[in-house]
């Protein structure tokens, strides 16, 4: 085999797909006709009936998410955005609030403050682990600070401890988005569940999924029968049910789960733990493996912690290489190995901000705080991470094995072997 880089007209390490990440098995599909047989596809009435909650699968999933992650209450719904947007309702945020948010992660995190008509206010991240700080947060703190959502990305839990002290010392709610971390713990505590509210995501790339839906949990009972009331019409709702709770924020919208959705993602709950399992092992064996390559600084996992892996992500830096970061993704992708450069481009670059247009023509909410910045360098570790150093793959899902796993490695070693020649190709 000739050994020269496939860039440089060598053979690449693997010429066809890697296996795609499927989690749907017959078990899914038996649940699946389950429902179709009972002819019950939803069962949310808009109402105060019984079925103001939900259908039997609906229950059945919020009671076993309450038990395999220990917590108190779940709230189905039909996304993680859903979610989101939800709870920052039911934290009470409003007009002209502040709602602290990470730059580096899906819009939506950061658009649920816009939904209320607050105002997101970008902190910056953690070089290591890419979340929100009890720092980072603290340094952008006002007194119209009502909320902060903190994002685990890519698999890791944020640091909660301080966050938390410092949530109390200013009476903040801190939402956490954990999308990316089911299955991850933070000192033995599932990810999801260490801020007043977690909002988990079962979108179709995710690490266990239902197509689309999320679950939004909480120890409170006042903040999950909010949670209840905006998910299904709560305007509608409240006379009938004597609600005695703050009325603000409760115009209700449909963010409801249905019964088919519902089924499969008790199902997939069931197999969390092995698909966790198998992403930690896979992220363990291409640590073990990318020792030592020069210009690459391996992902931490912070002590107390463990990772859910929804990718691998790695530090590049140009200056140990002497090529260009496009230069060493183009070389490691005519391997056939899917590496990408950076995440998403910091959320406050988007027209949403940089206009500071969301509702109108009259630049709500954002006419309300004009003293907030979105200028470019306003995140620089962000700014570096996304332009100059993150790499990142989707390769430790669990239908991966050693095999797939070692031309991965053999790739990012070929690329290393010969850095010289690739010096001053252009990609």
């Amino acid at each position: 085999m000739n050994d020269l880089p496939a860039l440089l007209g060598g053979t690449p390490v693997r010429n066809t797909p890697f296996p795609v990440y499927r989690t749907i098995g017959a078990e899914e599909k038996q649940a699946v006709m389950a429902v179709l047989d009972s002819g019950v596809l939803s069962q949310f009435l808009g109402a105060w009936t019984p079925d103001f909650f939900g259908g039997p699968r609906v229950r059945e999933l919020e009671a076993d998410w309450c038990r395999d992650f220990a917590v108190a209450h779940a709230v189905s719904v039909n996304s993680a955005t859903s979610g989101l947007y939800a709870a920052v309702g039911a934290a009470g945020v409003g007009p002209g609030d502040e709602v602290i948010v990470s730059p580096y992660t899906m819009s939506a995190s950061a658009a649920a403050a816009l939904v209320y008509g607050a105002v997101p206010v970008f902190a910056d991240i953690d070089p290591d682990t890419y979340c929100l700080s009890a720092e980072t947060i603290r340094a952008k703190l006002s007194e119209r600070t009502k909320a902060v959502i903190v994002v685990d990305i890519f698999g890791h839990p944020a640091d909660f401890a301080p966050i938390m002290e410092l949530a109390r010392e200013h009476g903040l709610t801190v939402i956490e988005d954990c999308a990316q971390a089911p299955g991850a713990l933070y000192h033995g505590k599932a990810a999801g569940t260490l801020a007043h509210m977690g909002v988990y995501s079962l979108n179709y790339h995710k690490t266990i999924h239902c197509g689309e839906g999320g679950v939004v949990v909480t120890d409170d009972p006042a903040l999950a029968e909010r949670l209840q009331l905006i998910r299904n019409h709560g305007e509608a709702v409240v006379k009938h049910m004597g609600y005695q709770g703050e009325l603000s924020n409760l115009v209700g919208f449909n963010y409801r789960m249905t019964e088919i959705e519902a089924a499969i993602a008790r199902e997939q709950l069931k197999k969390l733990p092995q698909l966790v399992a198998r992403r930690q092992e896979n992220a363990a064996y291409l640590s073990q493996g990318l020792q030592g390559l020069r210009g690459l600084s391996l992902p931490q996992v912070a002590a107390g912690c463990t990772h859910g892996w929804y990718v691998y992500p790695l530090k590049y830096s140009a200056a140990a290489t002497g090529i260009s970061r496009a230069t060493y993704l183009a070389a490691l992708r005519a391997e056939g190995v899917e590496i990408a450069a950076g995440y998403v481009e910091p959320l406050y670059l988007q027209p949403l901000y940089q206009q500071k247009i969301a509702y109108g023509k009259e630049h709500f909410p954002f006419s309300l705080r004009p003293e907030v910045s979105y200028e470019r360098g306003l995140c620089p570790v962000t700014e570096r991470m996304h332009f100059d150093e993150l790499l990142y793959s989707p390769l430790v899902h669990a239908d991966l094995g050693p095999a797939e796993l070692d031309q991965v490695i053999a790739a990012f070693h070929k690329i290393d072997r010969h850095l010289d020649a690739l010096r001053g190709i252009a990609a």
